[in-house]
């Protein structure tokens, strides 16, 4: 059986308030109870609390409906852990409002330089990574979905996630736009973590796009050398 699928699980036969809220396989439950952690850490003594409970209406929502997706199909160890890690990053970057996250208090504390220092940046680039992992991260639970669930060839389905990922981001940022100047309109730019960078939306939406053409690319490239390989060692 492969090491990142929880197939063969025996049915589950729990609540449905437990089915809804606590993975089924062991390892995922494991993963989700250290993200849920990280989650509660991360809200203790928020610097930004007003704008953090606004960037968390969705994510406590999304992780727990993972849980009920990965009880009621079959989701492997692999897509339900990028899943979480991108969460994970949101959480952070929540509590700091993205554009004040102190990566470079911690790399100072760590390695005594900063990484704004060494590689010459001007803003803080917490939430462009954020919108790369996205991409990076998400794209591989999609493609997964699509041919799993969807039955679609290995071509078709990574054409359509990494489609789905600019979609979303594109989404994502109308929706964002749309809630800072309801909510918001006086902090729109601090909310919206521009920075003084009128293309900061297109750059995020290309930096998804380029994560998950990246792991759709990685994840394709593997396929194929697995396929080959198991071509050369089949018997003439």
């Amino acid at each position: 059986m492969d090491s990142f699928t929880n197939a063969g699980a025996p049915l589950d036969d729990r609540p449905w308030y437990v089915r809804a809220t606590i993975p089924r396989d062991p390892v995922q439950r494991l993963w989700f109870a250290l993200f849920l952690v990280c989650f509660c850490v991360s809200c203790v003594n928020p610097p930004y609390l007003q704008f953090m409970l606004m960037q968390h209406a969705p994510t406590l929502p999304a992780a727990f409906l993972l849980c009920w997706l990965a009880n009621r199909f079959e989701i492997s160890r692999l897509s339900f852990a990028s899943i979480l890690l991108f969460l994970a990053l949101h959480t952070l970057g929540a509590r700091y409002l993205y554009s004040y996250t102190p990566y470079d208090d911690w790399a100072r504390q760590l390695f005594g330089v900063t990484i704004s220092e060494s590689f010459g940046f001007e803003r803080n680039h917490f939430d462009r990574l954020v919108h790369f992992s996205y991409g990076l991260l998400l794209a591989i639970p999609i493609q997964e979905f699509e041919r799993r669930h969807l039955g679609l060839s290995l071509a078709l389905s990574s054409v359509l996630a990494v489609e789905c990922i600019l979609a979303t981001s594109a989404l994502y940022e109308i929706i964002e736009w749309l809630v800072a100047v309801v909510f918001t309109p006086e902090w729109a730019d601090q909310f919206l973590g521009m920075q003084g960078d009128i293309f900061d939306g297109q750059k995020d939406m290309a930096l998804a796009t380029a994560g998950a053409m990246i792991s759709i690319g990685v994840m394709a490239a593997m396929h194929f050398s697995r396929t080959s390989s198991r071509k050369r060692q089949r018997p003439e």
